[in-house]
C-alpha cells in the first residue's frame, strides 16, 4: 500500500499563511495525503516563524513544519523548539542546541522519516556541520524504524542541491529542495526510485520578489541599501509537491503542485509579524 507525503514550498509572509488557510482544507481532501510537511522559515514578515504563527499553521493541518537558515530569528520561537516535536530546525546545527533536526511520525499505521538539512553555501550569518556527512550518519537510524525518508535540503544554489540529489540516490524516498522560493522545472523520480526537485518553490504571492513585494527589492538593488518590504499581495498561489512511494520507500511519483488561491486577501495596516 501506498504512502503520500505532501511538502507545502516556503510560506513567505501574512499571504502564505493566507493561503494555506484557505488551500490546505481542500488538498487534504482531494489528495489524501498521509502527512502534510509545510516549510514555515518565511512566515513571518518573510524572516523566520514566530511562535503564534507556527501554532496557527499547525492549527491550519500542517502536520510538520520546517525552517532553515532563519530557524532562529525570532526570539519567541527559541523555547518552542525543543518542546514541539512537530517543528523542525537544521540537524546540521552543533550539539546542545534546542530542537529536533530529524523525527520519525506516525502517518496512520505507517511511520515516515523526516530529516531537514542546511547546505553550506550562501549562508554567511549560519556556519553548519557539513550535510553530507551527516545524512550519512542519519540515514541508517531512521531506517531501522521507516523505510520512508524525506529529506528537505534548504540550500542557497542548485548546483549543492542537485549533489545531495546525487548523493541520496536509492537512499532516500524524496530530497526536497528549498529556500531560494522559485519553483524549478526538473521533478523527477530516478530508476533507483528517489524523487527530487530542486526547489519546490514558495506559497503566497506568484507575482513578487521571493514572496515580498517586488518594488522594496528593486530599490534595494538600486540603492544598495537594506529595506524591510512588505509581502507581494498578487496572483496566490501555494506551491509544492505531492511524493507517492511504496512500502519498501521507493517513489512512485512526484508531482508539482501549483494551486491558485481564488479567496481575495484585505489589505492591513499596522504590524504584520504576528497577524
Amino acid at each position: 500500500m501506498s504512502v503520500r507525503i505532501l511538502y507545502i514550498a516556503e510560506i513567505v509572509g501574512k499571504t502564505g499563511v493566507f493561503v494555506v488557510k484557505n488551500l490546505l482544507p481542500g488538498l487534504r481532501r482531494d489528495l489524501k495525503p498521509d502527512l502534510v510537511v509545510a516549510c514555515a522559515d518565511g512566515a513571518t514578515g518573510g524572516a523566520g516563524v514566530g511562535r503564534a504563527h507556527a501554532a496557527y499553521l499547525r492549527k491550519l493541518g500542517a502536520d510538520i513544519l520546517t525552517t532553515g537558515e532563519r530557524g532562529f530569528y525570532k526570539k519567541d520561537i527559541v523555547e518552542l523548539f525543543p518542546k514541539a516535536s512537530w517543528l523542525l530546525r537544521p540537524a546540521n546545527y552543533p550539539y546542545g542546541v534546542p530542537g529536533h533536526g530529524w523525527k520519525i511520525y506516525a502517518a496512520g499505521e505507517r511511520k515516515i522519516g523526516v530529516i531537514q538539512l542546511l547546505g553550506q553555501s550562501g549562508f554567511p550569518r549560519t556556519h553548519l556541520a557539513n550535510p553530507f556527512l551527516l545524512v550519512d550518519d542519519l540515514l541508517p537510524r531512521l531506517k531501522q524504524e521507516t523505510p520512508v525518508v524525506i529529506v528537505e535540503f534548504h540550500a542557497a544554489t542548485t548546483a549543492e542541491k542537485i549533489t545531495m540529489a546525487a548523493h541520496l540516490d536509492g537512499r532516500a524516498t524524496a530530497v526536497i529542495g528549498a529556500h531560494t522560493r522559485v519553483p524549478t522545472a526538473d521533478a523527477r523520480v530516478s530508476a533507483k526510485g528517489t524523487a527530487a526537485i530542486t526547489d519546490a518553490g514558495r506559497t503566497g504571492a506568484s507575482l513578487s520578489v521571493g514572496g515580498m513585494d517586488p518594488a522594496g527589492r528593486v530599490r534595494e538593488f538600486l540603492s544598495g541599501i537594506p529595506e524591510w518590504t512588505r509581502d507581494g499581495g498578487r496572483d496566490l498561489e501555494l506551491q509544492g509537491c505531492l511524493v507517492e512511494a511504496d512500502e519498501d520507500g521507493r517513489a512512485l511519483s512526484l508531482e508539482l503542485l501549483r494551486v491558485p488561491c481564488k479567496e481575495v486577501m484585505l489589505e492591513r495596516t499596522g504590524n504584520d509579524d504576528e497577524d
